[in-house]
């Protein structure tokens, strides 16, 4: 009886055994015949792309985002402001005056009084401290009379503007509050192509939102700083993740939840995502932020060269500079006297290809590194001369030409560039010279005017305006001036008066 016993276990063993050498060559054993082979033999099989290799890890387990989104959400805010009504029609024509001399006394202005209605406006903005202080982008908060903040709790504040940079479209704010919850910088010079990335904001008005994507390209330019600032500065990192109308100021995070960017701008035909988002690279914030709480204003540095973008040249310019799209640097088109660049030996025809070790081989990525130091700050430049890679140190300035500090005056308060009309214009025109506005950004001229670009200055009060150094001097420790001038596309050449109020600008 036992043997019997032992005699069926064997059997029943050696058929379990067959068994499983079937079920496994049938159905779990590779088949070589369903594979692809190439250049027609049937000895090599191609490998599908998610083939890896016998002991190696190549392979990226699906991404849960739930940590990043838990660590960034508190630390974003909603900020919702307000322009209240603003009175329109500051600008008086010239003719007026000859009716006044025509009917002397019995004329009188009644003209009307208009008024912009409110605004009301909301975006985001990033904690980052525990005692409030925020940064968002400019074009959140310009001209805003009122800014209200809410927290991811609901909390809500009333905040002040520290200060503003449109150059690079980044403002501090800060609300009277501590132990609140802030982000942590990241470094955004570790973020690659194909990084995941997370967007953390309030679009549309909806409560927290957070979407992801990937970073598909690093130190974009769109050019729309340029539209508040003519020394913008745009080193975007581009992703897919959406963004829309309220993301603006938010949070652009890693998947450890520290925080490598300021959400800014979208590319879109229509006003609404279109599938690229573009952030403000978090190295370039921190600078920024810390300037401004330090000095109240962003102490740029420059090194003092002339250049162009190859990117925005045609072929007949590019062959003009001798110069390729694909060049691998910047190549410097001059070199002003009392320059950083002259003092350090750099030359015309020169190749500029890293600032302190990093590349720089578009004016982006040029515009980034620099924009990351302060005036008086050495800086190493590799750069090429005749094909021979050359390096040399250089002492970067401000745009006055020195290390100094430079701090806010009354022509940084208008917000506006200015350009001197040359001389051949002047005379075309029957004028002895003035000064053109060049672009409007954020300011006095915009808060409290309707001026627009191209408008001639001719006179300040009294004084007779040619340069920005004429206008500077005119404002001085003036509480109030009228601005006369006339526009260069105006057919019949009226002349408009706009008032200003400067005694509150020093605080602006």
């Amino acid at each position: 009886m036992k043997l019997s016993h032992v005699a069926g276990t064997v059997l029943i063993s050696a058929a379990t055994a067959i068994a499983s050498v079937y079920v496994y060559s049938k159905y779990f054993q590779p088949k070589t015949g369903m594979g692809m082979y190439q250049n027609g033999s049937d000895s090599v099989p191609a490998n599908y792309v998610n083939y890896t290799a016998a002991g190696s890890n190549a392979l990226t387990p699906p991404t849960d985002f739930t940590q990043a989104a838990r660590i960034g959400t508190p630390g974003v805010v909603h900020i919702k402001t307000k322009i209240n009504p603003r009175q329109l029609g500051n600008n008086l024509e010239k003719r007026r005056s000859l009716l006044e001399e025509f009917f002397g006394e019995q004329f009188e202005d009644n003209r009307r009084q208009y008024y912009s209605p409110p605004q009301m406006a909301s975006g985001s903005g990033v904690l980052i401290s525990d005692d409030g202080y925020i940064v968002t982008n400019n074009h959140v908060i310009d001209d805003a009379d009122e800014i209200s903040v809410t927290l991811s709790n609901n909390k809500t504040f009333t905040a002040k503007v520290i200060g503003t940079d449109p150059s690079t479209d980044l403002a501090v704010i800060k609300v009277s509050s501590s132990g609140l919850p802030y982000l942590l910088y990241g470094n955004s010079d570790d973020v690659q192509v194909g990084h995941w990335v997370l967007a953390v904001g309030y679009p549309l008005n909806l409560e927290t939102t957070v979407t992801a994507g990937i970073v598909s390209a690093k130190s974009r330019s769109i050019g729309i700083n340029r539209r508040n600032s003519r020394n913008a500065i745009e080193s975007f990192i581009q992703t897919d993740a959406p963004v829309n109308q309220g993301n603006s100021g938010g949070a652009l995070i890693n998947t450890a939840g520290e925080l490598i960017g300021i959400n800014s701008a979208i590319a879109s035909p229509t006003g609404a995502y279109a599938g690229y988002s573009y952030a403000i690279p978090v190295n370039l914030v921190k600078k920024v932020v810390n300037d401004i709480m330090k000095f109240g204003n962003v102490q740029r540095a420059y090194l003092g060269i002339e250049y162009d973008d190859p990117a925005r040249l045609t072929d007949e310019e590019l062959k003009a500079r001798n110069m390729t799209r694909d060049m691998a640097g910047i190549k410097v088109l001059g070199v002003p006297q009392g320059g950083a660049a002259a003092a350090a030996g750099i030359k015309e025809g020169d190749v500029i290809t890293k600032i302190n070790g990093v590349n720089t081989s578009s004016i982006p990525e040029l515009m980034e590194q620099l924009s990351r130091y302060k005036p008086g700050d050495k800086v190493t430049v590799n750069y090429l001369r005749e094909s021979k890679e050359l390096t040399t140190n250089a002492i970067l300035k401000n745009l006055e030409g020195n290390t100094g500090i430079v701090k806010l005056g009354v022509m940084d308060f208008l917000g506006a560039d200015f350009v001197p009309l040359n001389k051949e214009l002047s005379g075309r025109l029957g004028i002895e010279g003035g000064l053109m506005v060049a672009n409007i950004g954020s300011g006095l001229i915009k808060k409290q005017t309707n001026m627009k670009r191209e408008f001639v200055i001719l006179k300040a009060g009294t004084t007779a305006i040619r340069s920005s150094e004429d206008l500077k001097r005119a404002l001085d420790g003036k509480k109030a001036t009228r601005l006369e001038g006339f526009y260069l596309n105006d057919r019949y050449a009226n002349i408009y008066f706009y008032d200003l109020n400067l005694s509150g600008g020093t605080s602006f």
